[in-house]
């Protein structure tokens, strides 16, 4: 195991690199820079030579890659060129939407996912097995967009049960503003969640090391929890992973529609004002997220079902 956990960070450093060198690249390729944009509507062309000449525009590429690359490597992760602030201090103070959202996500994701799982593959094919699969991929068909405006409408305009967007208020004070972006979040990965959940336990139910407990004598519950549970789990860890790799990177269409200022509101402010630290101080924050959230998860999968090929 300590092997494998060495090869997956070595390839995830890797990872991180090329994510930090393409991001790089991809930004410089975008039309206009932060001078353009701190110059404003009707810019002075000398302004803006004096503007790139101040933040450094007018380096190599190269040059400019590599400072930033030793710099990260420190913790350093260089000065908003929209503001100034330092860009730890940007990401910092969007970190903590987004991270209450994901985790008040996860602790109804695993749970939710998990009961209906279980409940609908404790009879495959039958009326229950039937009506949860069905409601889920209804429910996992529908937009995240089309759904958020839904619930906005009838619960937050119509029925006035919850405020529409988090402007003025704050999360933490006023939990009924992450009812509606957090309730958004949950309906498509908890489809998806419960349905590798119901696949595996159809398929642990038929293991022969489940037949041979249950020959046993061993009671109905404690066979699905200790037995068919941990198997119908391991598949089911790596999409959790991506669900919550995907709500840490920020969950950009539930921020805009909620106004929520997270670390997806911060990339979009970033990208539009040019602020190349931003956005690269993000995607390498969103990158490390990726590698370690997902080698949690094979280790996890693989200590659940050793003798599974999840994660191997």
């Amino acid at each position: 195991m300590i092997g494998y956990i060495a090869r997956r960070l070595l390839l995830g450093v890797v990872q991180v690199l090329l994510v930090a060198a393409g991001v790089f690249a991809l930004t410089e390729a975008l039309p206009g820079d932060a001078a353009v944009t701190i110059a404003g509507d009707n810019p002075d062309p000398a302004v803006i030579a004096e503007l790139r000449e101040q933040l450094g525009l007018n380096r190599p590429v190269g040059e400019r890659f590599a400072e930033w690359l030793a710099a990260a490597a420190h913790g350093d992760l260089g000065t908003s060129l929209v503001g100034p602030r330092p860009v730890s201090e940007v990401i910092g103070s969007a970190f903590g939407p987004s991270l209450l959202l994901a985790v008040l996500a996860l602790a109804l994701l695993i749970p939710l996912a998990t009961g209906l799982g279980m409940l609908a593959a404790r009879r495959e094919g039958g009326r229950l097995d039937r009506v949860i699969t069905s409601t889920t991929l209804g429910l996992y068909a529908a937009p995240e967009f089309a759904m958020a405006v839904l619930l906005v409408t009838v619960f937050a305009v119509q029925l006035g049960w919850f405020p529409p967007t988090a402007v003025g208020g704050s999360l933490t004070a006023n939990p009924a503003l992450l009812v509606l972006p957090v309730l958004v979040l949950l309906l498509r990965p908890i489809c998806s969640l419960s349905r590798l959940v119901r696949a595996g336990a159809i398929d642990a139910q038929r293991a022969p090391h489940v037949e041979h407990v249950r020959r046993l004598g061993l009671s109905p519950t404690r066979i699905r929890v200790f037995h068919v549970l941990p198997n119908a789990a391991a598949p089911a860890v790596q999409q959790l992973a991506r669900t919550a790799d995907w709500l840490l990177g920020g969950v950009i269409v539930v921020e805009a529609i909620f106004v929520v200022p997270g670390l997806g509101t911060a990339l979009l402010d970033a990208v539009s004002a040019r602020d190349l630290p931003v956005v690269q101080g993000l995607a390498l924050v969103f990158s490390c997220t990726t590698v370690l959230v997902n080698l949690g998860a094979d280790i996890t999968a693989r200590a659940l079902s050793p003798t599974s090929e999840v994660g191997r």
